[in-house]
């Protein structure tokens, strides 16, 4: 697996040293069962709540035609079965495609090590939205006991980066589901954070779905609803001076950095302005940018 993933580092290896050959396979010490579908369950600790329905059904039009090339890893169950370890798309494709076996390797893993890998494997194939990463990050952080510190050492990632996600799981549960369903950005969430009175932000997260809201936009309307009009109206009018390409730019930039942007232009040549509000801010911009300064 490609080291640069997701921005995990040399995390993976301090993590979990043998991730990377997960699912290679030693045909002269291993043994490959067909093993029956309804003998297994997913990782208990799978953080992805959700699948791409139409890549599974070609996985599984796939599988119906030529079978199940790679084995699926899992470990022996202590209730019943066996445990999926890695490999669940290749399970609901099979069960997809009728099938009543796959073809499976059993190794031995402990506890933490399957929430290591759960969360791992999709960090590494980027399958999870924002805040099925902010609970993956948590529920390491409870069942392992580690602090946010800690786990950002383990994973290669700032500490400030995984506590904006870990921030995500203070929304309420309505906005936390359109996040969920991707009907609200990363960005536009951490927006809603900065709102002061938090009974106002269902509204507001319903009306930046509704509107199809910028985070520049839902950005103004925050400052409004806390009292920051003067600002607001300064921001928006220089906002309206701008050629709309560079608007565009600068909502886009907003959406991906969560903070406020501003481009300015003269004879075609320009900067821009990326906002930050802490040293801790700064550092989760450097890392969504994957700046590392070397350590001294």
């Amino acid at each position: 697996m490609s080291k640069n993933s997701k921005g995990l580092g040399r995390g993976i290896d301090a993590l979990f040293q043998d991730f990377s050959t997960l699912e290679e396979v030693d045909v002269k010490k291993e043994e490959v069962r067909a093993l029956p579908l309804t003998d297994l369950r997913p990782n208990p600790y799978q953080p992805r709540k959700t699948f791409d329905e139409e890549a599974l059904n070609e996985l599984a039009k796939s599988i119906a035609q030529s079978g199940v090339f790679q084995p699926i890893i899992v470990r022996k169950s202590a209730v019943k079965g066996y445990e999926i370890i890695a490999g669940e798309r290749r399970f609901r494709a099979s069960k997809l495609a009728g099938k009543e076996t796959v073809p499976a390797i059993v190794r031995e893993f402990d506890e933490e090590a399957m929430m290591q890998i759960a969360v791992l494997e999709n960090l590494q194939r980027e399958d999870l939205g924002a805040l099925e990463e902010a609970e993956a990050y948590d529920m390491l952080m409870k069942n392992l006991k580690l602090t946010q510190a800690e786990l950002s050492e383990r994973l290669g990632k700032s500490r400030p980066y995984i506590a904006n996600y870990l921030r995500l799981l203070t929304l309420p549960k309505l906005v936390k589901d359109l996040v969920q369903n991707e009907s609200l950005s990363m960005g536009q969430a951490r927006t809603l954070l900065g709102l002061k009175n938090r009974k106002q932000m269902l509204s507001l997260a319903n009306r930046a779905v509704k509107e199809n809201l910028t985070v520049r936009q839902l950005e103004q309307m925050v400052n409004q609803l806390n009292d920051n009009k003067a600002a607001t109206k300064k921001s928006t009018k220089e906002k309206e001076k701008k050629p709309y390409y560079i608007r565009e730019s600068e909502d886009r930039l907003m959406d991906k950095f969560g903070t406020s942007v501003s481009i300015q232009e003269k004879s075609g040549k320009g900067k821009i302005e990326i906002e930050y509000l802490s040293e801790k801010d700064l550092t989760r911009i450097l890392d969504i940018l994957d700046i590392q300064f070397d350590e001294k």
